[in-house]
């Protein structure tokens, strides 16, 4: 993959990103009017639904509980990301080195400088987490910081700052929450038909097929475009690095580092897991299956910034 120039690639990936965020609202909405219209197909013949209207009347009340629910990730964002990765606050006095490194980048960012966590590991990995100037926060695994030298860990946390920069964090707790949005609304219509009442025949049968189906398929296009979403937004991050530091090198070699011991054993969640400069438990394949990593391959990555 060849490098374009800082500005080409944070715009094309704006542009891709934008497309991805647009996308999710409008399959929701498609799957909706699908459904209403295939259980329209299943009905009686003696009774008269229509699916349009039934799609518009039943899309507020969805919309007011997808408002509930992004108001609880809103505000519990952090306290669920330091529970799920175990990580807890540095003090200034525990490393002046880490916070001397974050300072200064962030004056040099001109960004006011986040809180600095740590994650008691000896594998090597970080990541960004937050919603506002508040409750950003960069989190070093133990093994990152014992690990690499000065400039290879400035390159990391210059990657991390350009996630919050950019709002990539901001981003990811949009895409994650829509991805939920398809297993609360389907919970919601199976519960409906199964304990709702009314007859128990075939019709009823064959909308708890619908519902599945367009389940399956709402969470098989909002895992992908969430995906896509992450992996693009590693790339702009790692480019904005290497313009924060003038040292593309240094974080180049870092990712190699990381790339051999990444694994953090507490993260078992995967929506907290691509959270990470390079996912803490994602095994690298291949092919077909490719398109649900939550990174973009680290030697592509590793060679964009040799390119620098």
């Amino acid at each position: 993959m060849k490098y374009l120039g800082l500005q080409r690639q944070i715009w094309r990936n704006n542009t891709r990103s934008i497309i991805l965020l647009v996308m999710f609202p409008l399959v929701f909405i498609a799957l909706v009017f699908v459904f209403y219209f295939l259980f329209d197909y299943f009905q009686e013949e003696d009774v008269i639904m229509d699916p349009v209207q039934s799609s518009l009347q039943t899309i507020p009340f969805v919309a007011l509980f997808v408002g509930i629910w992004f108001i609880i990730a809103w505000f519990s964002h952090s306290s669920m990301i330091n529970k799920a990765t175990g990580s807890r606050p540095l003090e200034r006095k525990e490393n002046k080195r880490v916070y001397n490194l974050v300072e200064n980048l962030a004056i040099t960012a001109g960004m006011t400088m986040p809180r600095v966590n740590i994650i008691e590991d000896d594998s090597l990995n970080a990541f960004a987490s937050g919603i506002n100037n508040k409750t950003y926060t960069i989190s070093l695994s133990r093994g990152i910081i014992n690990k690499l030298n000065d400039d290879e860990l400035e390159g990391v946390i210059a990657h991390e700052l350009t996630h919050i920069r950019n709002r990539d964090v901001r981003l990811l707790i949009v895409s994650i929450v829509f991805v939920g949005i398809f297993a609360f609304v389907t919970q919601a219509l199976l519960r409906t038909f199964i304990y709702g009442g009314g007859r128990r025949n075939n019709k009823n049968g064959a909308a708890i097929v619908i519902i599945m189906l367009l389940a399956a398929v709402g969470w098989f296009l909002s895992s992908l475009f969430r995906f896509a979403l992450s992996r693009k937004r590693e790339y702009m991050a790692d480019a904005g690095a290497a313009e924060l530091t003038r040292k593309p090198g240094a974080l180049a070699s870092a990712l190699r580092r990381v790339s051999e011991d990444a694994r953090i054993e507490a993260v078992t969640r995967q929506d907290v897991a691509q959270m990470f400069i390079e996912n803490p438990g994602e095994k690298k394949r291949a092919s077909f299956s490719s398109m649900f990593a939550t990174h973009p391959p680290i030697s592509d990555r590793i060679q964009i910034l040799e390119q620098w």
